[in-house]
């Protein structure tokens, strides 16, 4: 059933990737940046098995910003995209920080909700500075790299090489310094590969699925069906 449901949340996600950009235009795309940024961050507190493997739930979402990034790269240039990156960064810093200065209130008697939100969004400082430094690094080097490849083969026909010599590159990076800040030290050796290669894994396969996604962008914005933009 997880499975299922995982691959209903890979197709709702790119879907609605597609929507923003086709109603809002560039503007659809820049607002989707930060829902992903603080939505991925409070969905991987939750754990679930997929495939016979427990991963967090929030690489979907995390996941779904390079396809943002990659289509403003491929349509708008370079620029744009890292703007859209710090737009993302930015948000994610706000969030946590007027978040945990909430929990700072003394909560009243009758007050519910600050255990549930201490546990969400009461990160160790480790792992929320992981989490920030990763996407940082990951999400800039993604946007050099498809800045990169397509210097080299601009040919719409090549857009799928572009995509995804970008994407699994940086999600390499992402897994890879989130993993050894957040639980160095932590956890043994083996463990730290586990987490790595699952976390790293799940990641590869929606940075693969995304690639029909970037053709129909592309597409769209030639036809001039995106508003206020023509090709």
């Amino acid at each position: 059933m997880n499975e299922l449901l995982w691959l209903a949340m890979l197709a709702v996600n790119f879907g609605c990737i597609l929507i923003a950009y086709r109603l809002f235009g560039r503007a659809g795309l820049y607002a989707w940046v930060p829902l992903a940024a603080v939505v991925a961050n409070v969905q991987v507190i939750k754990l679930v098995d997929l495939f016979g493997i427990t991963a967090t739930l929030g690489n979907i979402v995390y996941a779904s910003s390079f396809l943002v990034t990659d289509i403003l790269s491929e349509i708008y240039g370079k620029k744009q995209a890292r703007r859209a990156v710090f737009i993302g960064l930015f948000s994610l810093v706000v969030m946590t920080g007027l978040m945990n200065l909430a929990l700072l209130f003394t909560p009243a008697p009758d007050d519910f909700a600050q255990e549930s939100l201490a546990t969400i969004f009461g990160f160790m400082p480790r792992i929320a500075g992981a989490s920030l430094l990763a996407y940082l690094i990951s999400q800039l080097h993604d946007v050099w790299a498809f800045d990169f490849w397509r210097q080299r083969f601009p040919s719409q026909r090549m857009l799928w090489l572009r995509n995804n010599a970008s994407t699994m590159v940086s999600q390499f990076i992402d897994s890879t310094v989130f993993t050894l800040l957040a639980f160095w030290g932590v956890f043994p050796a083996g463990v730290l590969v586990e987490i790595f290669w699952t976390t790293y894994l799940l990641k590869w396969v929606v940075g693969a699925a995304d690639t029909p996604f970037i053709y129909v962008a592309r597409h769209w914005f030639n036809r001039g069906q995106i508003p206020g933009e023509h090709a």
